[in-house]
């Protein structure tokens, strides 16, 4: 191939290697270089061939256009600037740097010496200056065509009706036998068809995948000889992760566009789980590879007394700057990209109180909220955050802009303490239920806000919760220090795997007074993956390094009874109107003065604010009755979390009938009840009263 010798000018935008038929235009953000360079490789990437400088700077983008070229050109780049670290500013022409809005990675990136911007060793440290080139090791960017806009086939699940499963992509299918084995532990096997049929039998609407942008194991997990199973360390915001390519389609790109396709044609909806909160460059004494050698200053967030340090609001060495105007339409540049091109239904924020962080702390009207809600793009996806970060006042619970959702984490130790070991009383229990009232309701919030949740990737898995009382984490070489120690688990008597009939008993009866708990609370429920057959981690409570199949479900060790379970509660869910998650509760005319909830104690009477408190008695019946024009049935949600029996007396006199009780071995047996139930041991019962003209025969 025949390159020019120069460039021609081109233009500031878009930023990043755009392709038009004739050529390339180049366009890189930075605020402080004297000079870009702009390198082309042979198409491994081993051999530099061109070298040319950026001819143009508009503002603080720099850009060029190369004439004759086209997809598949592989380059990076060299930025010329001061090398001043207690300013801020790490340039270093000796390293070749990756393009942030790179669609296509090429390379894999190994921990050596020459990638860092410092000479390792040097008495200096982080001060000294590395001259030794690292262009034959780094990571390049492939030039690549980008795919036509996504047809509009997103299934748009209305945001109350969402059940969120949460999965990834490997560990989904690396064991399931139905799956090909070309295909297993790739973005083809979470859309084949045996997975969508796993999926549309437990009634879920939404897969929240963890994050699948290109990133880096850190360095400390290499040295273990580990891995970062979960991706939590992005480089490319704009990168599909070529470690799930099966390599039967064209790229990942291609590959996940594919998936992407089959899941909307099944109705499902994807999530991805993005991390805007830092980059793999990880702290001053990291490597240069990409943000830091192109604008340190801007890209990342500086601590104001020493500029040579990042701030580390993450725990991962350093924090995105998402407050500079660049950085933000880097931000809202990729998840665009991710919509239009894939189709992509919403984004999950890890520590997403960073994002929203100014100079002075976190704010709801910062400039990334406010452009995000204004995008005719990004305003119709789904957004969750996980509302809280490492630094000062980073809990923000309740505090995000009214359409985003949110990681409730008081949901779920408080399901895990009433369950568990009866240790939150039933006004906790209560307002964890519905919702989180006393977080969301004050601030204007739907309850559907509240993204409820009893285990996640990061934890116990449900079966460990109920097996074990410490952590395992022996596997993760670190002595068993991390992960967290305070998990409100609770083994049933015995640690860890038992052929103890008692036990095993108790821990069917514990999970599933869970499961019957969050899917039927109100709010968003997000299921972890293979919770709903018993998958378990081996009472590892941190398995983000293990790609393996501690981490892996084993499809074979399945438990249909416990899925069907969770199906039947599911689709009861879907099914009934009594609980809805837009509105909260309020007074209506239905028989007089009732609620469209209302809390009774066992033996019948309204609670009053003394049992509220009460730390003893936590037997509880939640009595929700439709809104009107809604003519299904009032229904009673009986909470059983005593180690004995208690009797209901039922609030209203009529022919209840019992749609479920999680004690029973058939628990979706229907019965006619009285107005007593006596309901066992750690179990949760739901019963139905039709309102005149209603009938609930034959409705779950």
């Amino acid at each position: 191939m025949h390159l020019p010798n120069e460039l021609r000018n081109g233009r500031a935008w878009p930023l990043g290697a755009s392709v038009d038929g004739r050529g390339v235009n180049f366009a890189l953000f930075s605020a402080h270089a004297t000079k870009v360079e702009l390198c082309i490789f042979n198409h491994d990437g081993t051999t530099e061939v061109k070298r040319l400088a950026l001819p143009f700077r508009t503002g603080d983008v720099w850009h060029g256009y190369l004439e004759g070229v086209e997809a598949g050109l592989v380059y990076g780049y060299r930025v010329h600037g001061p090398y001043q670290p207690e300013r801020g500013h790490r340039f270093n022409p000796h390293k070749l740097l990756l393009d942030p809005y790179a669609r296509e990675i090429v390379g894999e990136f190994r921990w050596l010496d020459e990638h860092y911007g410092h000479e390792m060793g040097h008495p200096d440290g982080a001060a000294s200056f590395s001259e030794t080139d690292n262009a034959r090791h780094a990571l390049k960017a492939r030039v690549v065509l980008d795919l036509p806009a996504a047809a509009d086939m997103r299934p748009r699940v209305a945001p109350e009706q969402t059940v969120i499963y949460e999965a990834h992509v490997k560990g989904l299918t690396m064991m399931h036998p139905a799956v090909p084995e070309e295909l297993r532990g790739t973005y083809l096997g979470v859309s084949h068809p045996a997975m969508i049929e796993h999926y549309q039998h437990l009634g879920i609407t939404t897969i929240e995948l963890l994050p699948v942008q290109f990133g880096v194991p850190e360095h400390f997990i290499t040295s273990r000889e580990l891995t970062n199973y979960w991706n939590y360390n992005p480089l490319g915001y704009f990168a599909v992760e070529p470690r799930y390519w099966s390599r039967t389609t064209s790229s990942p790109i291609a590959e996940f566009r594919q998936m992407m396709d089959a899941l909307h044609d099944a109705g499902l909806e994807v999530i991805i789980d993005v991390v805007y909160n830092h980059t793999a460059e990880a702290g001053a004494n990291g490597p240069t590879t990409s943000y830091r050698g192109i604008d340190h200053a801007s890209y990342y967030r500086l601590q104001p007394n020493d500029p040579s340090h990042c701030e580390n609001l993450t725990g991962c060495g350093n924090t995105l700057n998402v407050a500079h105007p660049r950085v933000t339409q880097m931000v809202l540049d990729s998840l665009r990209y991710w919509v239009t091109n894939f189709g992509i239904d919403g984004f999950r924020f890890d520590l997403a109180t960073s994002i929203g962080r100014r100079a002075h702390g976190f704010d709801t009207d910062a400039a990334f909220f406010v452009a995000f809600e204004q995008c005719p793009v990004l305003s119709t996806v789904k957004r969750i955050a996980e509302p809280w970060d490492l630094g000062y006042d980073g809990y923000r619970l309740g505090q995000f802009p009214s359409a985003w959702m949110e990681w409730n984490d008081k949901y779920r130790d408080t399901a895990r303490a009433y369950w568990l070991h009866r240790a939150r009383n039933r006004g906790e229990f209560a307002r964890r239920i519905t919702a989180s009232s006393d977080v969301f309701q004050g601030s204007h919030r739907a309850p559907l806000c509240s993204v409820n949740y009893v285990t996640s990737h990061d934890g116990f898995t449900l079966q460990d919760l109920v097996t074990y009382n410490d952590r395992h984490n022996h596997a993760n070489r670190e002595d068993n220090r991390d992960g967290h120690g305070h998990n409100l688990s609770f083994n049933c008597g015995e640690e860890g795997v038992t052929a103890n009939p008692a036990v095993l008993i108790l821990r069917k009866r514990l999970k599933r007074a869970m499961l019957a708990t969050l899917l039927l609370s109100r709010g968003t429920p997000m299921l972890l993956a293979g919770d709903e057959m018993g998958r378990t981690q081996q009472g590892n409570n941190n398995a983000y390094c293990q790609d393996n199949e501690i981490s892996w479900i084993d499809w074979s060790e399945r438990d249909p009874e416990l899925e069907d379970f969770v199906a039947a509660l599911i689709r009861l869910r879907s099914v009934h109107g009594a609980m809805p998650n837009s509105m909260w509760a309020r007074r209506t005319d239905l028989g007089g003065p009732l609620y469209d909830l209302v809390w009774y104690d066992p033996a019948g009477t309204i609670m009053t604010s003394d049992q509220w408190n009460d730390a003893h008695d936590l037997a509880l019946c939640a009595l929700f009755t439709p809104a009107r024009g809604n003519k299904g049935p009032r229904v009673a949600l009986l909470f059983n979390p005593q180690a004995q029996s208690v009797e209901f007396r039922l609030p209203l006199h009529g022919a209840w009938q019992r749609i479920y009780d999680t004690d029973l071995e058939r628990p979706f047996t229907p019965s006619a009840a009285k107005d007593r139930y006596r309901l066992p041991y750690s179990a949760v019962a739901a019963l139905v009263l039709p309102l005149p003209e209603t009938t609930v025969a034959g409705a779950y």
